[in-house]
């Protein structure tokens, strides 16, 4: 499989299709890895192949993959987007579409603060988000499903700089997306199309405030996932939305 390297970043990537650049990411949390995708509530990949040049990654450090690089205990999301943004250099790619599973909600509205004139639209599928009834369930689910495995194959890394790593991601910012502000989502043009979920982790009232806040949102009907002819539904507005911005 290819790797794109920088410095002591190594991301492994898998692309198919040709056509507009979309960048799409599995679920999983902090183990988001290629190897999710059959597990995915539908395979973008496989979905969306047929239309555009789909790209995905392992993302840094997840257990399963074979991307890896430093804890970037200060600044993990930035980090997340600074190995997105990398890869879409060495692709030689300027602009393109992106669209994020669960964890992935949170990587699409740093992409755009990040790198607004490229990122042309994004899909925010069963994001992540702060629920204040639950609020550590993102955190807990990095340091007892993610950590653990982490720490057994890399010696350099201590428990210490992972709490810190998993405050800044998850409680720093306690509220929303956690990567973004609702102030920026409010300033946000980019045009985004919102799948609310509603899961421990996916809180439907996240998604909702997205669609509401983004001048430029739309969101799908809820639930979608089922039964079949409803999710193919939903997958078909998801490609009629991502080819209605491709330059």
């Amino acid at each position: 499989m290819p790797f794109y390297e920088k410095g002591d970043v190594r991301i492994r990537y898998e692309e198919t299709g040709s056509g507009f650049p979309l960048l799409v990411t599995p679920g999983g949390g902090l183990n988001s890895r290629v190897t999710a995708w059959p597990t995915a509530v539908f395979n973008a990949m496989e979905a969306f192949g047929a239309d555009f040049r789909c790209i995905t990654m392992d993302q840094r450090n997840a257990n399963g993959g074979e991307s890896s690089g430093p804890i970037a205990v200060d600044t993990p999301w930035d980090a997340f987007a600074d190995d997105q943004l990398g890869l879409m250099d060495h692709l030689g790619i300027r602009e393109f579409l992106f669209m994020g599973y669960c964890i992935g909600g949170c990587f699409a509205l740093k992409l755009i603060q990040r790198a607004p004139d490229r990122v042309k639209a994004a899909v925010l599928c069963q994001t992540v988000g702060h629920r204040p009834e639950n609020p550590d369930v993102m955190y807990n689910s990095g340091r007892d499903v993610w950590a653990p495995e982490l720490l057994a194959r890399r010696p350099d890394v201590t428990m210490p700089q992972i709490e810190r790593y998993l405050h800044n991601l998850y409680r720093a910012h306690p509220d929303f997306l956690y990567s973004v502000s609702r102030d920026f989502v409010r300033s946000c043009a980019t045009p985004l199309l919102v799948m609310p979920d509603d899961t421990p982790a996916h809180p439907y009232q996240v998604s909702m405030d997205v669609a509401a806040l983004a001048p430029n949102a739309t969101v799908t009907i809820y639930p979608w996932r089922e039964p079949k002819d409803l999710l193919e539904a939903t997958v078909g507005q998801v490609r009629d939305f991502l080819r209605d911005h491709r330059l």
